[in-house]
């Protein structure tokens, strides 16, 4: 989703957007009074207990389906929640926790949170809350949210029982703000290439960015690859601002427009950190919204090549707007439009239903096996703005270098291992058990990466975790995920031990829109496409 933050020259269009809202609320006055009257004679009359709140609530979600996917109602309880991604930061205790046989279960302490610095460590298990047992108990993800998340300042009490403590360890807590990253990982390929993961557009993200960059910069960075696979958008206004990172000032990145809004057009403005050198942007069917923002200026100024599969297609942007009771709507008031002039949002007309399911009808009529599976007419083609190279607009922006969905390493035994987290449960307590030994022999993640196997004993237990998760092996299953099954292993205890960096230099091997960045920059097919980069 993209959400726009309100700027000082929208003020005068802000007046005016409210005078016309109260003139047309003088207009459907009688459609009001409509409604209200059904409503009087709803709580009056019909024959059961009536709750008009919900009654309300509903009618409001259902008036927004008409709409578009896209504008939505968010209850006052949901509201707080549903911002924290977009803040960046949450008020809790600071921990990346698992549910582990019943027990809260510490996958790391959250850098400069309030637990690290009790000394809170990964491995921990929380067995009481606030002197309430919270083990064996059937506790949820939710549970936990419930009872360790709070405002900044107040305090919780934990009781932690550690592998080698011969008691509970007691901890008094006093929550904090706690971070949200956006940037996953950032790290060098090779001596040339840099690599950076973004999993959304939020507050922090530029500040995140910048960091990685500059990190990168001084390992000696001159080409990036940028991956935006999976990124479901966030705030418009961060996703013009890291665009600009990589354009040279007066070009244009994108423009809004919307009935009660005029053409809003945002230009580069400031000197970006990566602004000459090669850049890849990966996409795919998951990639929206503000990732589509940042690819499709950087593909129609020819800054750099978009590898992966055509992104969802969503060209709306939302405005928060409050309700009396506390709860919001996030309205669509404006369609972006990249600087060509494509609006890349799909079709909505056959409802929101069909809207969601696209996504996955992609799969089934095999355009993520082949681009020759969608229907690309003239009528949606553009050109790039300095190297006229033909782009397509109408539901997404599509990658100047195509790579197929791979299914080769699939199975469905290696696939019950994934939905269940019989895997992620696995590296947690192989790593758990095994935590003193491998911090000895790997005290940094750069000698895991060089030096670490899954060897036949290691998956011979995973084999053995799985039976007992009641999923049967199966030999021909075994011999055609096994690579993908190492590696992903190898990736999980990395993370678990280490970083979510550590996790990508190892499962980005399995990724083949990233092997193919990397032999896009290696091996000429870069500079035969003759973007503009060097030009900027």
């Amino acid at each position: 989703m993209i959400f726009r933050s309100l700027r000082a020259g929208t003020l005068l269009t802000l007046a005016l957007f409210i005078l016309s809202a109260a003139n047309a609320q003088t207009n459907n006055s009688a459609t009001t009074e409509k409604f209200n009257t059904l409503l009087y004679y709803i709580e009056q009359m019909y024959v059961d207990t009536v709750h008009s709140e919900q009654l309300v609530e509903t009618a409001i979600q259902s008036m927004l389906e008409e709409l578009d996917p896209h504008s939505v109602y968010i209850s006052k309880e949901q509201l707080a929640r549903a911002n924290e991604p977009l803040n960046g930061n949450f008020e809790g205790i600071g921990i990346q926790f698992n549910i582990l046989k019943d027990t809260i279960f510490v996958v790391s302490p959250i850098s400069g949170g309030p637990s690290e610095k009790l000394g809170i460590q990964a491995g921990d298990k929380i067995v009481t809350v606030d002197g309430e047992n919270v083990a064996g108990i059937g506790i949820t993800n939710q549970d936990v949210m419930d009872l360790l998340k709070g405002p900044k300042g107040t305090q919780v009490d934990v009781g932690i029982k550690r592998a080698e403590a011969k008691k509970l360890l007691d901890f008094n807590i006093i929550r904090d703000k706690i971070p949200i990253y956006s940037v996953d990982a950032s790290y060098m390929i090779d001596n040339e290439i840099g690599y950076v993961k973004v999993n959304r557009f939020s507050k922090t993200t530029m500040r995140e960015l910048r960091q990685a960059l500059s990190k990168l910069k001084a390992a000696g960075m001159q080409s990036l690859v940028l991956d935006l696979q999976g990124n479901g958008g966030g705030l418009l206004n961060t996703a013009i601002d890291m665009a600009d990172e990589f354009l040279s000032e007066d070009k244009l990145i994108v423009y809004t427009e919307g009935r009660s809004f005029p053409k809003d057009e945002t230009y580069a403005r400031r000197m970006g950190m990566f602004e000459k050198g090669r850049l890849v942007v990966l996409i795919n069917e998951g990639s929206a919204s503000a990732s589509e923002i940042v690819s499709g200026a950087v593909q129609d100024w020819d800054r750099g090549l978009i590898i992966g599969r055509r992104s969802f297609g969503k060209g709306l942007v939302q405005r928060p707007v409050q309700l009396p009771d506390g709860s919001a709507v996030r309205l669509t008031v404006q369609k972006y439009y990249t600087p060509s002039g494509r609006c890349i949002q799909k079709s909505y007309e056959e409802g929101v239903e069909a809207y969601r399911r696209e996504k996955f009808e992609r799969f089934e009529n095999g355009e993520l096996m082949s681009l020759d599976k969608l229907d690309l007419p003239d009528s949606l083609k553009f050109k790039t703005n300095i190297k006229k190279r033909t782009v397509y607009g109408g539901g997404g922006i599509l990658p100047d270098i195509f790579v197929p969905l791979d299914t080769t390493q699939s199975s469905e035994y290696f696939n019950q291992m994934l939905r269940s987290g019989t895997m992620n449960q696995f590296a947690l307590e192989y790593v758990d058990r095994n935590r003193d030994e491998l911090e000895a022999r790997f005290p940094v993640s750069e000698t895991y990466l060089n030096d670490f196997e899954i060897t036949d004993e290691v998956t011979d237990e995973l084999i053995g975790y799985a039976a007992q998760q009641e999923i049967k092996f199966e030999e021909a299953d075994w011999e055609l995920s096994k690579n993908a099954i190492a590696i992903r292993l190898k990736a999980l205890i990395g993370r678990n031990l280490f970083d979510y960096t550590t996790f990508y230099q190892v499962i980005n091997e399995l990724n083949p829109t990233y092997v193919r960045a990397i032999e896009v920059l290696r091996d000429g097919t870069f500079e035969k496409a003759k973007l503009a980069h060097s030009d900027f």
